[in-house]
C-alpha cells in the first residue's frame, strides 16, 4: 500500500529481535534507500542511476539489485506489509473489522511522519510524478491485496478467494494509494491522517451526499 510506503509501523514489543544477519540486511536496505533519497533530492529521479546509488551507499550495483529488482522498488519497497498484517492479526477477535483497519492505518501514519516527514513526502511525490514508479506501484498493489485477503478471511470467516473479499481488499489498497497521491498532488498541505480517515469513511459509508443545488434539487 503506498500510504504504507509513507509510513512503517514499529514491530510489537514482544516480537523477537532480528538476528545479526537480518539486522545487517536491514541496515543495507536502509542505506540503499537513504542514498537514493539523497541523490533524488540533489539531481532528480531520472538522473539518478543504480551505479550512483551503489557508490553513495558503499555497496556494489549487484548488491543494490539483490535487494531491489528495479530502481522503482527502492522507492516503494519497505517492511510495511508483513508488519501491517501481523498488527491486524493482533487486534481483538471481537473488534469490528473497520475499527481494526483504522487503528493500524492511524498508527502507521503517525510512526512514518514522526520518523521522517521529508522522506514520506518525497516517496509520495515520486509515486505521483514518476510514471515508472506509479506503474510499479500498481503491480505491487495486487500482491498486497492478495496478502490482505487472507487476514480479512480469517477475521470475517469468509473465503479469501471469494469475489467479496478480493473486492474489499483491493478497494482498501486502492483507497490508501489514492490518499497518498492526493496528498502529493496537493503539495502535502492537508493532514495525511485526516485524508486517510476520509478515505476509510468512503469505504465504510459510500460517497457523501452531493450538496443541494439551487432551488432545493441535487441534480
Amino acid at each position: 500500500m503506498n500510504l504504507m510506503t509513507a509510513a512503517r509501523i514499529t514491530p510489537p514489543a514482544d516480537h523477537p529481535r532480528p538476528g545479526l544477519r537480518e539486522r545487517k540486511k536491514i541496515k543495507t536496505r536502509e542505506g540503499i534507500r537513504a542514498a537514493m533519497y539523497a541523490l533524488v533530492e540533489e539531481q532528480g529521479y531520472d538522473a539518478t542511476t543504480i551505479e550512483q546509488i551503489a557508490e553513495r551507499a558503499e555497496v556494489s550495483p549487484s548488491t543494490v539489485f539483490r535487494y531491489f529488482p528495479t530502481k522503482e522498488d527502492i522507492v516503494l519497497t519497505d517492511e510495511w506489509d508483513p508488519v501491517m498484517l501481523a498488527e491486524l492479526r493482533m487486534r481483538p477477535a471481537d473488534e469490528p473489522w473497520p475499527v481494526s483497519i483504522r487503528h493500524v492505518v492511524r498508527e502507521a501514519i503517525a510512526v512514518g511522519i514522526d520518523e521522517d516527514l521529508a522522506v514520506s513526502r518525497l516517496r509520495a511525490r515520486l509515486t505521483a510524478e514518476v510514471p515508472a514508479v506509479r506503474s510499479r506501484m500498481m503491480e505491487s498493489m495486487s500482491v498486497t491485496g492478495r496478502m490482505l485477503c487472507g487476514v480479512i478471511a480469517e477475521r470475517t470467516g469468509g473465503d479469501p478467494q471469494s469475489l467479496e473479499v478480493r473486492v474489499y481488499a483491493m478497494a482498501l489498497v486502492g483507497a490508501l494509494m489514492e490518499t497518498t497521491l492526493y496528498w502529493a498532488d496537493h503539495d502535502h498541505e492537508d493532514d495525511l491522517k485526516e485524508l486517510a480517515e476520509r478515505a476509510l469513511d468512503v469505504l465504510e459509508r459510500g460517497l457523501p451526499a452531493a450538496p443541494a443545488a439551487p432551488g432545493g434539487t441535487t441534480g
